[in-house]
């Protein structure tokens, strides 16, 4: 399998990540090991997660995706077979967070606890924080990588001015650049990507591992009616964002090349972001072997230009 560079970073990853927000969530710990191995054995490698997941769930306080891949990673021996990303930042079910130095350099250990492991790959801010220098941020992840614990770090939520200066703080002051940036990007969700973030993001190297990939599952086809929204638990946000003329023209493109191309219209969605020059992988989730078995075929799925043109007309902004 073609694989790519991560940014700047050294690193390099197969074409599609696996989103660990649903371990623990809408699926229990022995079908998360399933899927863990699945897509590990299709040969993918890059497993994405975060220490609040999944906080939101009633009852939980974070950290719950965490122990799950963790008790994978020492069941099944795979540590050295993965790239492992988490994050920091959000909300904790305690109410910590941010990105301040002392908050990180706890957190860091609490995930390596709950990850069973020495190191994480990539260790990114989940989202701004406003209150905090950006010089002292990045100066907490410069010790971090220099004791071992972090591979490289990167970005989430960001928007173009605060990752740009960022950037140019490392620059100046000798700290560790951000090599990548999570973007919410998908075919619906273009704008806020493409118009600022995708030009710098090509400009200084970054490499980019979206998120919502799917658009909480709308571009797989599930949702088409207000009567389906009860499907799952994302069913809820997807009525007053996605069902509209919009929406249900990228459905159509969607049927229609993936009828062509007898696959899925989740694959097609998928290889669409592969394509894109400045896409790394899109992250997707998989709550069962046999969605995540559709889900790796995008990367086989090479789109003629004729198709890239549809879709982009369809979804354009």
């Amino acid at each position: 399998m073609l694989r790519r560079p991560l940014g700047r970073s050294g690193i390099s990853v197969a074409p599609l990540a696996l989103g660990g927000n649903v371990f623990g969530w809408t699926i229990d710990e022995k079908t998360s090991f399933d899927v863990l191995d699945a897509f590990v054995d299709a040969g993918f490698d890059l497993i994405d997660t975060a220490n609040m997941y999944s906080a939101w769930v009633p009852g939980h306080r974070g950290g719950e995706s965490e122990t799950i891949i963790g008790r994978w990673l020492t069941a099944s021996k795979k540590r050295d077979r993965i790239v492992l990303a988490t994050k920091v930042g959000m909300p904790m079910g305690d109410g910590s967070k941010g990105l301040k130095r002392g908050y990180i350099l706890r957190s860091v250990e609490d995930s390596l606890a709950r990850l069973q492991t020495d190191r994480v790959d990539l260790y990114q801010s989940h989202k701004d924080d406003a209150e905090t220098p950006l010089e002292e941020t990045l100066g907490a992840y410069d010790t971090l990588i220099k004791q071992g614990k972090v591979r490289a770090i990167g970005a989430s939520n960001y928007d173009a001015r605060r990752l740009e200066q960022a950037l140019a703080i490392a620059d100046e002051n000798g700290l560790p650049h951000y090599v990548s940036l999570q973007p919410e990007y998908n075919l619906y969700d273009r704008k806020g990507y493409e118009e600022a973030l995708e030009p710098l993001c090509l400009e200084r190297g970054l490499g980019v591992i979206g998120y919502y990939s799917l658009a909480s599952g709308f571009l797989t086809g599930k949702y088409r009616s207000t009567g389906d929204l009860g499907k799952s638990p994302r069913g809820k946000s997807i009525g007053s964002k996605y069902l509209n003329d919009r929406g249900f023209r990228i459905l159509e493109a969607l049927d229609e090349i993936a009828g062509a191309r007898g696959t899925v219209p989740a694959v097609v969605a998928l290889a669409w972001l592969m394509q894109r020059k400045s896409v790394t992988a899109p992250i997707a989730s998989a709550t069962s072997v046999e969605q995540l078995s559709d889900l790796v075929k995008a990367a086989e799925l090479a789109l003629t230009p004729e198709e890239v043109s549809q879709l982009d007309r369809a979804s354009a902004w």
